[in-house]
């Protein structure tokens, strides 16, 4: 949907107002957001709250599983960057300039829509 390419310095709960602000903008219809622990922060929460019919749902582990379990919904997340790996490019860390990479990202999701059409 967006891609905003930040600092490694930057966690990602302070990164989520970037992302949630630029979606919002391109998609005002969405109303619904999943997404893993790292954005379980007021952050993220005071950002979702200057949106209106707008929420992040934290896709959790539960404490007593034991081992590896798919979460529900966080496949989709590793699923695509599956997908994104599967491109030369953006199988490493080539990118000096983060448009660049940010360009790639782009043309692997035009790509990965391009296969999906021509089934």
């Amino acid at each position: 949907m967006r891609v905003i390419i930040h600092s490694a310095g930057i966690q990602d709960r302070d990164g989520a107002a970037l992302v949630l602000d630029k979606i919002h903008a391109r998609f005002p219809w969405l109303e619904l957001v999943w997404a893993d622990g790292g954005y379980n922060a007021h952050q993220v929460d005071a950002t979702a709250a200057k949106i209106p019919n707008f929420r992040v749902e934290i896709v959790k582990r539960s404490d007593d599983v034991k081992g590896f379990k798919v979460l529900p919904r966080r496949w989709v997340v590793e699923r695509t960057f599956s997908w994104f790996g599967r491109n030369r490019r953006l199988a490493k860390d080539y990118e000096n300039l983060a448009d660049t990479l940010s360009a790639f990202v782009s043309i692997a999701s035009i790509q990965i829509a391009l296969r999906r059409l021509a089934r």
